[in-house]
């Protein structure tokens, strides 16, 4: 491994070493404050705890107006249901699995640490040539943009700005979908359980997941709706009472997990299990490519409830567990459309992310992206339709914007001559199915012009997350060029201006 590559990895595990799951980034802000400090840069917060270092030109470049990079603080914590890490307190450790580096059991989190890591050793390095820079590093991206929604104009000064949150070295990405979250709840009544009944949990395990943007169109199981449909098989044979859900984690991972606590009638075990068994065999058939280590099983009859060891009582009533399991089979999930004008890019999906009964009531979660308003207004109308059909309540978030690509960008044009420059081929550019900050910054900052890019990560949001080691260090290549050409034109330009002045004076003279 090279000598830049180690340095930047040697930043990202100590971002690795902290705590920062979304919602939870104080821990790493103050870390990076720390590290601000010390090295003598100027460093301010704001009221939901983003962060801005900002970088000294190099000699000769003080003046120069300044360059954003920029990166979120906090990842998608997801784990391995064998995992015993704590998120909370566990340090995450980085293993080199030849060319990639991942983590064991849990998300790696280059999504997106290594921006954070890339960025600082850009900071330190007094052998480059750059403008000022402003680090910009932001809260909650992954559940919400709520750093990126709560920046004022007076934070950043830069109208450059490089976002180092994409997953393939060598692309630049220049637009994305937009997106809302729909909560949908209903009221669940409970009774006692007859005592003719026998409890038993149903588990769909053993999934991919992913990325429900990125991810969405490679016909990835969604444990979520293979519970609902193993349900409804159950419930078309004999009467079936729910009486607890859990499933998904987070509204944009594809849910990998899922597990229902439900109640039979006495006898009905060994017809269950035949039928149980049959279900997983086809869902196996229908994922065959994908889905290698599915499995939808029955974890012990008589079992007790999932949060707590004490004797399982009441459960759901039969009516309204069959408008629990008729709204999750009709709640979409998956591609709703693809894009007329740019070749298998997904316009409009949709991700059923999380099952829970809290409260007295069931919590649904539907998380809807497009690159179109009208496409994303229709598919949350259809949701909100299927809410209303079974009694359900439904709210939304806030959403954010899509960010519509500008093909005429300086900036990209200039990215485009770097990376042509510094590796003598052509990068591609795309605009993708997945929500970025540049959307919401760039509608806070009309001037801005903003591209995205970034190493190699495979599977982020999932156990199986990876970073490919060599697209670091091409990423470093390609932004130490990038840097540098804006003091190089602008010292060019100078010395143009000078030589005029120059000429000018002999003339009167």
């Amino acid at each position: 491994m090279d000598e830049i590559t180690e340095r930047i990895l040697s930043h990202f595990r100590e971002v690795c070493s902290i705590p920062r799951c979304s919602k939870n980034e104080e821990k790493i802000a103050m870390w990076l404050k720390q590290w601000a400090l010390h090295h003598g840069f100027s460093v301010k917060f704001d009221s939901v705890n983003n962060i801005v270092i900002g970088v000294p030109g190099s000699k000769g470049c003080e003046y120069l107006p300044s360059i954003v990079i920029q990166g979120h603080m906090d990842m998608v914590c997801e784990k391995t249901q064998d995992s015993d890490h704590d998120f909370t307190k566990n340090p995450i450790i980085p293993v080199v699995d030849g060319e990639w580096l991942r983590a064991q059991g849990t998300t790696l989190g280059a999504d997106n640490g290594i921006a954070i890591a890339i960025a600082l050793a850009l900071a330190e390095d007094k052998s480059l040539k750059h403008p000022p820079l402003e680090l910009l590093f932001t809260v909650d991206e992954e559940t919400g943009l709520t750093g990126a929604n709560a920046l004022t104009p007076d934070f950043i000064s830069g109208e450059i700005l490089l976002n180092v949150d994409s997953e393939d070295e060598g692309v630049f990405t220049v637009g994305c979908a937009g997106g809302l979250n729909t909560t949908i709840s209903m009221p669940v009544d409970v009774s006692p359980l007859p005592e003719n009944m026998i409890t038993f949990n149903l588990v769909v395990d053993g999934l991919v997941g992913g990325h429900s943007g990125v991810d969405i169109h490679e016909n990835r199981a969604n444990a979520n709706k293979l519970i609902a449909g193993a349900l409804s098989s159950i419930a078309d044979r004999m009467d079936i009472r729910i009486i607890d859900i859990k499933a998904g984690s987070a509204h944009n991972a594809i849910p990998r997990y899922a597990q229902a606590t439900v109640a039979v009638t006495a006898g009905k075990q060994e017809e269950l299990s035949k039928l149980i068994s049959d279900l997983e065999n086809e869902m196996k058939s229908d994922y065959s490519e994908i889905e290698t280590g599915l499995a939808i099983r029955i974890d012990e009859f008589s079992s007790p409830s999932l949060d707590s060891q004490k004797e399982i009582t009441e459960s759901i009533d039969s009516e309204t567990s069959s408008r629990i399991i008729g709204l999750l089979q009709e709640l979409p999930h998956g591609v709703a459309s693809m894009s007329a004008d740019i070749e298998g890019l997904v316009e409009t999906s949709s991700n059923l992310a999380t099952i829970n009964i809290k409260d007295g009531k069931l919590v649904v979660l539907s998380s809807q992206r497009s690159s179109v308003d009208s496409g994303l207004a229709a598919l949350t109308s259809s949701i909100e339709s299927v809410a209303k059909k079974y009694g359900a309540d439904y709210e939304h978030n806030s959403g954010y914007p899509a960010w519509q690509p500008d093909m005429s960008s300086p900036l990209l044009k200039r990215c485009m001559e770097v990376y042509s420059s510094v590796f003598g081929e052509k990068a591609k550019i795309e605009v993708i199915h997945a929500g970025l900050e540049c959307a919401v910054i760039g509608s806070k900052f009309e001037t801005m012009d903003m591209i995205s890019f970034g190493p190699t990560i495979k599977n982020p949001h999932s156990p199986d997350e990876c970073l490919h080691i060599p697209s670091i260090r091409k990423i470093w290549d390609f932004m130490v060029v990038l840097l540098e050409s804006f003091a190089v034109k602008d010292e060019k330009k100078k010395a143009g201006k000078a030589k005029k002045k120059g000429k000018g004076k002999r003339s009167r003279s």
